[in-house]
């Protein structure tokens, strides 16, 4: 079966702006994550690609921008099911200001229990995107053979989910995992199991640097926004 590239969006406004983005329209990217955008293109130059599957979310078609300008051959495709988490009454709001929500410690220690007001759950999140994969891949496999790879753009929470999918980590866990903007995760689907070849990968370690103010204990929802 397919081998699946998953794409974290690259920094956006909201990231730096320390917002719970969600579907709030018109996020873009920020100085600094066009510019991991359109390092894309030559990061993934020896890999031939079958599709490149977006969330619709702007920060996420503005990623794969540079890479379809490269491969004139493809066609941006969409899927709302790779979308972002759907935080409803928490979407546009500073995170700092969530952090005292009661909400939240359920957020990071029990995630299956997790729903957000007026939006979605964890739960449901995992099982549309699983959902999404599982259906690309097989189309993938159908229309390029088993050995074909492809991209999905997506964004921090569901590609974490999709992680804990494959590896076969509860949702409760996947706090655990950390995957930055522009980070590449690459999964290899087989007949009987999935192998998680590559977590996160920006190129760099500038991410492993001492910072200058302690990092977060908790994990940032939404994905935070990387490296200073």
């Amino acid at each position: 079966m397919p081998t699946l590239i998953l794409v974290r969006h690259g920094r956006s406004t909201a990231n730096t702006a320390g917002v719970l983005a969600g579907w709030t329209p018109g996020v873009a990217l920020d100085e600094r994550g066009a510019a991991q955008a359109a390092r894309l293109p030559e990061r993934l130059a020896d890999l031939p690609l079958a599709e490149i599957v977006a969330s619709p979310l702007q920060r996420c078609r503005e990623t794969v921008a540079p890479l379809l300008a490269a491969r004139p051959e493809l066609t941006l495709r969409t899927d709302d099911r790779i979308g972002e988490c759907d935080y409803g009454d928490w979407s546009g709001r500073k995170l700092a200001e969530l952090t005292d929500e009661p909400l939240m410690q359920v957020v990071q220690q029990h995630p299956t229990a997790a729903a957000f007001p007026g939006g979605e759950s964890m739960r449901q999140m995992q099982h549309r995107a699983a959902e999404a994969v599982r259906e690309w891949n097989a189309r993938v496999e159908r229309e390029h053979g088993d050995d074909a790879a492809y991209v999905m753009c997506s964004h921090g929470d569901i590609i974490k989910s999709l992680v804990a999918d494959a590896i076969g980590l509860h949702l409760d866990l996947f706090q655990r995992i950390s995957v930055e903007p522009c980070s590449i995760t690459a999964i290899r689907y087989t007949r009987l199991r999935p192998f998680l070849v590559r977590l996160g990968d920006t190129g760099d370690f500038a991410s492993l640097a001492p910072r200058e103010a302690p990092q977060e204990p908790d994990a940032p929802v939404g994905g935070g926004a990387g490296a200073p």
